[in-house]
């Protein structure tokens, strides 16, 4: 079965962001509404690829501080200072930013809402076509019986070709 995803709106793209970001400490000033607004067009991939770069950066930051710190012969149990990068900034998301990229091109959005509206005509006509009708049904009842009808129906027949279940018998045969 074929489905069409459309890109995340404004909100499911605050959505991603949080998500993504729930377990990272981020800083107060970074504004994921912003982030939200202009990563418009942007996939849910896209969005958490921007998170990860900004995390990474802000990781990769931490570790040259320390290595810098560890040259200066500055141990960090003799010092009081704390995680000199506890959190990932807005210049971390600024950078990430600078190397995000859309993954999918406005062509290929023209091409995949035809392709939805497609689907959907499709849907309509298969469900305007011939009505799914038994062998043994007589042309033109295609609704479900109602309880009455259902009643005075004729019994179902237990030969080889109606029942089913003829052979589960032999699986439960010690």
């Amino acid at each position: 079965q074929l489905l069409y995803i459309p890109l995340p709106d404004y909100e499911s793209r605050i959505s991603v962001f949080k998500a993504v970001l729930r377990k990272s400490p981020v800083a107060k000033d970074v504004d994921i509404a912003y982030l939200a607004r202009k990563t418009e067009g942007f996939s849910g991939a896209d969005v958490t690829e921007i998170c990860q770069r900004a995390t990474q950066m802000a990781i990769r930051q931490n570790i040259e501080l320390d290595a810098t710190r560890a040259e200066r012969g500055l141990d960090e149990m003799d010092t009081d200072a704390k995680d000199l990068v506890p959190e990932i900034t807005r210049a971390h998301f600024s950078e990430a930013m600078r190397s995000a990229r859309r993954s999918v091109s406005d062509a290929d959005i023209r091409k995949y809402e035809m392709f939805a509206q497609t689907l959907v005509h499709a849907r309509s006509t298969l469900s305007d076509a011939s009505p799914f009708e038994w062998p043994d049904q007589p042309a033109g009842h295609t609704h479900a019986p109602s309880s009455s009808a259902a009643s005075t129906a004729g019994p179902v027949t237990s030969g080889p070709a109606n029942n089913v279940y003829e052979d589960d018998e032999d699986l439960y045969k010690d």
